[in-house]
């Protein structure tokens, strides 16, 4: 079949809607039909050259999204045409090491998902532009009207949940809430700064607070940014990490917060350097956001006090999220209130619009853009 897609034809370059040709599903594979995709900055670390460039271009983009099922492979048992699904990036095989010791989110399959390839077979493809393969990014490629995905990155979900907000716990929701809730050891009580309240932090801002925080510290340069963190949970909000970090201090007796969590867009090592230097002795960093995969500079903290200290630096990828459990879960959360979703999306926009939704986010205009289709 045809189908558009916003693609990345060349490094430096902008997504395109582009007309590709589409497989039928093969055994394991499903065609979804989207329904809504979220905007995240990880798709546009592909398109400056010397980020994170793509093993293949041209690339179609997108991961955080949400649809139908229109057509089930053969030999895929437990999937039927009409299943609402979300897209998931991590793809989960429920065999490996840290899949059995409930780590999905750091599945080995994980490694595969950067070829745009099929997870078994890296020469097959199933998007091509005038006969050359396209390259699915993260074995999905959301942005587009069709696409088809392998069964293990797909997470069934309850039909009754809206998919233009089920879209956005493909990745931004459960990499930010559970950058507090599984990996930063902050508890009822204490002090938390996050650093970059964009789609992915405003959501550590919300868990922050679902824990019972007494101190949530929103960090943003941009004003709405900060107002709407206070709307989803935030005590206090500051322009600078040097502003936030006196104001941890003042309410800790000088000692400094109990958790900070990394968001903001394209991380550096000074970013991490202010959040090891706003926390306590004991205390954790969560790095959440990401900088080039070829970064090679330092991160410039004085050793001896991190050792002496005991401060911990912990990475997070997909919040340590178990997808298979933690999409569904929070979408339960969802329904029953305690999680915000709507308040989220600050504007939406047609596949027409995506590179001006991605101009958007990286002017700082949005908490998240959504890409909606009829």
């Amino acid at each position: 079949m045809k189908t558009r897609s916003a693609v990345l034809h060349t490094q430096p370059g902008r997504y395109e809607v582009t007309e590709v040709d589409l497989d039928e599903p093969r055994e394991g594979e499903l065609l979804v039909r989207m329904a809504a995709v979220g905007l995240c900055h990880t798709d546009d670390h592909d398109v400056p050259p010397g980020s994170a460039p793509p093993l293949r271009l041209p690339l179609a983009g997108g991961h955080e999204g949400a649809g139908v099922v229109v057509g089930v492979g053969p030999h895929t048992p437990g999937w039927a045409e009409g299943d609402h699904v979300v897209l998931s990036f991590v793809a989960v095989c429920g065999r490996c090491r840290m899949c059995s010791t409930g780590r999905q989110n750091l599945c080995d399959l994980g490694a595969r998902l950067f070829s745009g390839a099929r997870i078994e077979d890296p020469t097959s493809f199933r998007m091509s532009y005038r006969g050359k393969p396209v390259g699915q990014a993260y074995g999905l490629a959301a942005l587009s009207e069709h696409t088809v995905v392998d069964a293990r990155s797909a997470v069934k979900i309850d039909p009754d949940v809206p998919l233009d907000k089920a879209a956005l716990v493909g990745c931004g929701v459960p990499t930010g809430w559970g950058s507090v809730t599984n990996l930063s050891d902050a508890r009822d009580g204490d002090v938390v700064i996050v650093m970059g309240v964009g789609g992915i932090g405003i959501n550590s801002v919300q868990a922050a607070r679902a824990i019972g925080a007494r101190a949530v510290i929103a960090v943003d340069p941009v004003e709405f940014k900060r107002e709407t963190a206070k709307q989803l949970g935030a005590t206090h909000t500051a322009e600078t990490m040097a502003e936030a970090t006196e104001l941890a201090r003042s309410m800790t007796n000088g000692q400094g917060a109990d958790a900070t969590v990394v968001a903001v867009g394209v991380v550096t090592g000074d970013h991490i350097a202010e959040a090891v230097a706003s926390i306590r002795k004991a205390g954790t960093v969560v790095l959440t956001g990401t900088g080039s995969m070829r970064q090679a500079g330092g991160i410039p903290i004085n050793h001896t006090m991190f050792t002496v200290f005991q401060k911990r630096l912990q990475g997070a990828l997909f919040g340590g999220c178990n997808p298979r459990w933690d999409i569904p879960s929070l979408l339960a959360q969802y329904v029953a209130g305690t999680l915000k979703l709507d308040e989220l999306v600050t504007r939406t926009y047609s596949l027409e619009q995506v590179a001006e939704g991605f101009d958007d986010m990286k002017a700082g205009k949005n908490i998240r853009g959504l890409v909606l289709f009829d």
